[in-house]
């Protein structure tokens, strides 16, 4: 039988096990539902139903031959890739098991700094050594943006040896890299190019959009469907060319992720894939609309700035991904963490995230002008109770350029000492200090702690940004590693 993007392979195949009320004598122990009635009543029958193992009718994840060997090769089709692996364990299963595809204990990776922590757990697990590209800094935002092809090419020229390049595609902000330019940079010497995709799933399907990885010629994209595709979260996909070896991609993946894969997961890609290869580009095209809408009420109220393509430089700002609503709050006089809080406290809006000087509100394939109303409306009122013309209290976000020790495997794994926060300057960290989302590392092991970083995690965690990572859950302490007497 011929299959399409009409067909979801695992679902159909999902549908036919269902009717045939095959009694259950194998794992999960719920056994339909019937062990555990709270569980049914909190998901409800059919779903609980459908939480099966894996088994010959629907094929097995970590070594696929039928029905989601086909749902693969459609979602490679649909993506324009090589092949397309099913991932069961968020994208940052599919972001680690891309670096350890590519990169081994020693090898060097050229990456910008502002990569997502589960990059920085991949070079903690295989000991590969970071290069990076120290990102420019927009002043104004405080954030980070993409890798200028200079830095890259400089990077290229002083580490010839590297064996791969990562490019985020786009950054949480909606920032992108000129990833075509630097993969055919990366392809001339030698050198793989990697793409964490978390964040741009929209970007094979909707019109006028920056330029997908596979389309730019990348060797291995990370993409969560979760995010902008709509699949159920944890769910993901990891995409390669045709550069790449499959079967050893799979062989890595199956390092790290689980043998009992989750079928209401595995069928939410298939079905999402469906959705976007048939509907996409209408559905995108309309949260590009909301998002563009949303800009402009947003920026009628004084105070706020919804930034957009104005920032293209060709440079560090190459392209920009315009349904990333993200809004600087700075000339209102509160951080963006603190209108995320207002708006769920005050509020009952639920925003992707705030730092200290923005907040993003993430628009989707589910969003409605309704909810767009009710945000803009939120916040003009926010700046009317909440606004403060004094922004002495506030600390600019900026990017702290690391120094790095020793490399990140030698640093977590190394003899260590826990150390109050404020007596750790000078020292190498051998933890991760972060904020949650967006997850990017304000520290990383086998970086140097200095008095800027210090100073900033101190604000961060005083403004209530939800720091995460250290084995102290509340970060007044550090692990460092320990120096020689």
């Amino acid at each position: 039988m011929s299959i399409s993007q009409e067909n979801a392979p695992i679902y159909e195949a999902l549908m036919e096990f269902e009717k045939k009320r095959i009694v259950p004598f194998d794992v999960p122990g719920h056994k339909r539902g019937r062990g555990n009635p709270e569980l049914v009543k909190l998901l409800g029958e059919k779903c609980v139903k459908l939480d099966v193992n894996s088994m010959k009718p629907l094929d097995n994840l970590c070594h696929p031959v039928s029905v989601i060997r086909e749902a693969e090769e459609l979602a490679a089709e649909a993506f324009g890739a090589a092949h397309a692996f099913l991932m069961v364990g968020g994208t940052t299963s599919a972001v680690q098991a891309m670096v350890l595809s590519c990169v081994k204990r020693g090898d060097k990776i050229i990456l910008p700094r502002n990569v997502h922590r589960s990059v920085m757990g991949a070079l903690v697990l295989c000991g590969a050594i970071p290069v990076y590209v120290d990102p420019a800094c927009d002043e104004r935002l405080g954030i980070p943006l993409g890798m200028r092809v200079s830095d890259v090419e400089n990077a290229i020229k002083a580490n010839p040896d590297a064996k791969a390049i990562l490019v985020n595609n786009p950054t949480y902000y909606g920032i992108c890299s000129d990833i075509c330019t630097i993969v055919k940079m990366a392809h001339d010497n030698g050198m793989l190019c990697l793409a964490d995709e978390a964040h741009g799933t929209h970007l094979y399907f909707g019109e006028n959009l920056p330029v997908s990885a596979m389309a730019a010629g990348a060797d291995i994209a990370a993409v969560s469907m979760h995010k902008s595709g709509g699949s159920l979260t944890q769910s993901s996909i990891l995409l390669t060319g045709p550069n790449v070896s499959e079967g050893y991609v799979r062989q890595i993946i199956n390092l790290t992720q689980t043998t009992s894969g989750s079928y209401l997961l595995m069928a939410s890609l298939d079905i999402s894939r469906r959705n976007l290869a048939l509907r996409g580009k209408e559905s995108f095209a309309e949260v590009v609309r909301l998002a563009e809408y949303a800009r402009k009420e947003i920026n009628d109220i004084e105070g706020y700035y919804a930034f957009s393509k104005e920032l293209v430089n060709n440079d560090s700002v190459f392209d920009f991904d315009v349904t990333k609503l993200a809004v600087n709050t700075w000339d209102i006089g509160l951080a963006g963490i603190e209108v995320y809080d207002l708006l769920r406290d005050e509020y009952d809006i639920q925003v992707e995230f705030g730092d200290l000087d923005n907040l993003l509100a993430y628009i989707s394939i589910g969003d409605r002008p309704r909810e767009i109303e009710r945000l803009v409306s939120a916040l003009a009122e926010i700046k009317r109770r909440f606004g403060k013309e004094n922004k002495n209290g506030l600390m600019r976000q900026e990017y702290i350029d690391p120094e790095v020790a020793v490399s990140p495997q030698v640093a977590f794994y190394a003899e260590k000492e826990s150390l109050p926060l404020e007596e750790t300057e000078g020292r190498i960290c051998s933890e991760f200090v972060m904020c949650y989302p967006p997850g990017i590392p304000i520290l990383a092991p086998g970086e140097r702690i200095t008095k800027e970083i210090l100073d900033y995690i101190k604000y961060a965690k005083e403004k209530g940004c939800s720091m995460t990572g250290p084995e102290d859950a509340d970060i007044t302490k550090l692990n460092v590693l320990k120096t020689e007497k």
